[in-house]
């Protein structure tokens, strides 16, 4: 399934302009990765993959906080 978002104007404007500083490819590209970033960060349990959860578990070993 796809979704087709329309941005105008302004917004348009200052998206062109961190895609472009940040790298991106894209609009398309930068709006994607901010979207799936920002869902990570709302819905953890949802979001994300077991090896981050390992290499997060890990580096909070390492620095003593969880054994």
């Amino acid at each position: 399934m796809s979704h087709k978002i329309k941005l105008e104007g302004e917004l348009l404007k200052k998206a062109e302009q961190c895609a472009e500083a940040s790298g991106y490819e894209s609009v398309d590209e930068f709006v994607l990765h901010t979207i799936e970033k920002e869902i990570k960060r709302m819905m953890p349990d949802q979001g994300g993959n077991t090896a981050d959860k390992e290499k997060v578990t890990r580096h909070l070993q390492g620095l003593g906080y969880i054994e």
